[in-house]
Formats: C-alpha cells, structure tokens, sequence
C-alpha cells in the first residue's frame, strides 16, 4: 500500500539504493515523503521526496533510457560525493549529458522515488508514465519539489529511472523494506 510505504518513509531519515550497479545513499531529515496518488498527476503510482541537498553519496546506474528535451541518454551511470556528481557517463548520449550537467543545479539531486505502479509493465518513453514503472526507483537532477522541503534550484529536472527486480533493495534506517521491486514491511 503506498499510503503505508509514505507513513514507514516519513519516521525515517537515512535511505538506500542498493542493486546492480546501485549502491547510493541520502538523508530525508526535515523532508516529507510525499503519494502519488492520482490526484495531481495523473497515472498515479510513486512515492517521492527531495534528498537532503548535500547528503547524497555513491554510485547509481540507470537501466532505462533517460529522455529529456527530446534527447535519449542510454547507460548512465552517476558518481556522486555530498551530493554533487562529480563524475558521469553514457553508454550513449554522454555529450548531451555533459551539457546538461554545467547547468546550474543540474549536478545535485532533487528528487528521490520508487515507482509503485505494477500495471505499467514496459517502458513507453514517456516519463508520466516510466517513473512510475511498479519495482523502479528514479531520482532526478536538477530541481526539487518544495512541498516535499526540497531546496536546490534549477532549471533541469531530469528523471532517470532504474529497474529494482532483479536484486535491487532498499534499506531504511538500517532495515530493509524493499527487495526485489516490493516493499517487504
């Protein structure tokens, strides 16, 4: 039930990403998970919040292409150090993301979620729908939602998306809640 997922996540305050080419942490201290549900966005389908601006660190690769302005960006993977992604490539795209990247904002993360909807079973290339892929996270760079307490600017918001099934979990305050696509509390 993702209105439970939002209430587990909202008493937490550090979360990891953790699955093949995953290994990514963040702090949500003072940040409010927030449910798609359907009311403003329409298909409904994630729970999200924007990460503590400084406190992300690790590495993420994204399995699904990441799409914005009309370009596609295949196989990227993030290098971040307190929350700033100091490294990056793409298997394909990588020019684009660089350009991308110098733009201000752009290289801190203002978003963090998990794709909740299990009736949207393939990638369509639209980002309403792939970031609520049911067994993905996303995280986006560039700007963060104030309703959630987020803080960076930017004028990128880039979803990136990585599937979870195979493997994937994610740990709250040092328990696991999620293996293998589905919350497990």
């Amino acid at each position: 039930d993702q209105q439970a997922a939002v209430d587990l996540l909202n008493k937490r305050e550090f979360i990891q990403y953790k699955g093949e080419g995953i290994d990514i942490s963040f702090k949500t201290t003072g940040r409010i998970w927030m449910n798609s549900d359907g009311q403003t966005n329409m298909p409904s389908g994630e729970v999200y919040t924007s990460p503590v601006e400084d406190s992300v660190n690790g590495v993420v690769q994204f399995t699904y292409p990441a799409i914005f302005q009309g370009h596609e960006v295949e196989g990227v993977t993030l290098w971040v150090k307190d929350g700033y992604v100091e490294k990056w490539e793409a298997k394909r795209g990588n020019e684009f993301l660089t350009q991308i990247l110098k733009t201000e904002g752009a290289r801190r993360f203002g978003e963090a979620a998990i794709g909740t909807n299990y009736d949207i079973n393939r990638f369509t290339k639209n980002i309403l729908f792939d970031e609520k892929i049911g067994g993905t996270i996303h995280m986006a760079l560039g700007q963060s939602y104030l309703q959630t307490g987020g803080q960076n600017k930017s004028s990128v918001h880039w979803d990136m998306i990585a599937g979870m099934q195979n493997g994937g979990e994610i740990w709250a305050d040092g328990e696991k809640i999620y293996q293998n696509g589905r919350f497990v509390f």
